[in-house]
């Protein structure tokens, strides 16, 4: 697609309000096709066929071992975000975190409309805790350290897989930048407690999902990340100290 001409900051038409509604105008034309697009698509996933889970997939939780049916806390859909927090390390994923702010006020209206939702990683539930009250969340979050959830749906990766450039991760073989990387699952169970595997997006397709991202995507200057390093300005929200120096660029 072509961008139109005089995108940046330095030197962008500016135009009397008549002018400005006129291409505001042109540009909704689009927005509603966009938004009757997401639409369409929004009702092709719900669409795909399901995949029974089979593995009796156990979790520690803030309540003890826990059980896949345990997570959907009464509910028919649960929504599991794949938190990127490797055994080894001593903080979870920076941008993976970017996300999970965005996590505790949306759960109590997803609860409304029987949806449960909660964040698994791999690392073991005492470091979770640790820097869940770090980062002041108060989101369910489980260890799944000691099964296979984590590799079974493609987020968590051996070191040869890694080394080797040959993991299946959304929905191809290729390299993975580490032994783990962030996505989204969706599951159902119906009234006899059978569990359905519906739907999971990882990289881009999880963008969606961050209201930062979303309103950055309104402003003049857009997200402004480096296009060969997009995510390097992303910190923990605990460590952005004063904000960015302005420029005209």
């Amino acid at each position: 697609m072509k961008l139109p001409k005089n995108r940046t900051l330095k030197n962008h038409p500016v135009v009397s309000r008549s002018e400005w509604l006129k291409s505001r105008r042109q540009l909704l034309r689009k927005e509603k096709l966009f938004s009757r697009e997401r639409e369409h698509l929004a009702e092709e996933r719900r669409s795909l066929p399901w995949v029974l889970v089979e593995k009796p997939y156990r979790f520690d939780g803030p309540r003890g071992p826990e059980s896949f049916a345990d997570l959907f806390e009464g509910r028919r859909q649960l929504v599991i975000y794949h938190f990127m927090f490797d055994p080894r390390w001593t903080e979870g994923c920076a941008h993976c975190s970017f996300w999970a702010d965005s996590f505790n006020d949306a759960i109590p209206h997803l609860n409304q409309r029987d949806v449960a939702m909660v964040a698994v990683s791999r690392a073991p539930l005492p470091k979770l805790v640790s820097f869940r009250k770090r980062m002041g969340w108060n989101f369910k979050w489980l260890s799944s350290h000691k099964s296979d959830f984590n590799h079974d749906f493609h987020v968590s990766f051996t070191d040869d897989q890694v080394k080797s450039k040959n993991a299946f991760y959304n929905y191809q073989v290729g390299p993975v930048v580490c032994r783990e990387e962030p996505g989204i699952s969706v599951f159902f169970m119906d009234p006899a407690g059978t569990i359905f595997h519906t739907y999971s997006c990882y990289a881009r397709g999880i963008d969606m999902m961050n209201a930062t991202y979303q309103y950055l995507d309104l402003v003049p200057k857009g997200r402004d990340e480096d296009p060969n390093h997009p995510q390097s300005w992303v910190d923990y929200h605990d460590r952005y100290v004063v904000s960015p120096k302005r420029n005209s660029g």
